[in-house]
C-alpha cells in the first residue's frame, strides 16, 4: 500500500513555524489500527485523515500519537487548506 503523505504547518506564514499536522487523503478509511500506528510513526500533535463522500464534501477524522480524538481544530484548518490549494483549487467551500 501507498499512501500520500502532508505535513502542513497551520497558523504560520512560512515553512516552520506553527502547528505542524500531517494530512493523509484516501478514498476510504483505512482500519482504525493502521491509522493510530501510522499517527504514532508520524509523531506529530495530529495526523489527519479524509476520505471525499461527495463533491465539497469531507469526512475527517483525527489521530494523536496514542489515540484517536473527537476534533483538532489545526489539522482541520491544515485540511482545508490542503483541499483548496492542492487537491481541489476549483473548490468555492467545503464541508467536514
Amino acid at each position: 500500500m501507498q499512501l500520500t503523505l502532508f505535513q502542513i504547518d497551520a497558523f504560520a506564514g512560512k515553512p516552520l513555524e506553527g502547528n505542524p499536522a500531517a494530512l493523509v487523503p484516501l478514498e476510504r478509511f483505512l482500519d482504525d489500527a493502521l491509522m493510530q500506528r501510522i499517527a504514532n510513526e508520524n509523531n506529530l500533535a495530529e495526523t489527519a485523515y479524509f476520505v471525499k463522500s461527495a463533491p465539497g464534501k469531507y469526512d475527517l477524522r483525527w489521530f494523536t500519537p496514542e489515540s484517536e480524538v473527537e476534533l483538532c481544530g489545526h489539522a482541520t484548518l491544515a485540511s482545508a487548506w490542503l483541499i483548496f490549494d492542492r487537491l481541489e483549487p476549483e473548490a468555492k467551500t467545503l464541508d467536514f
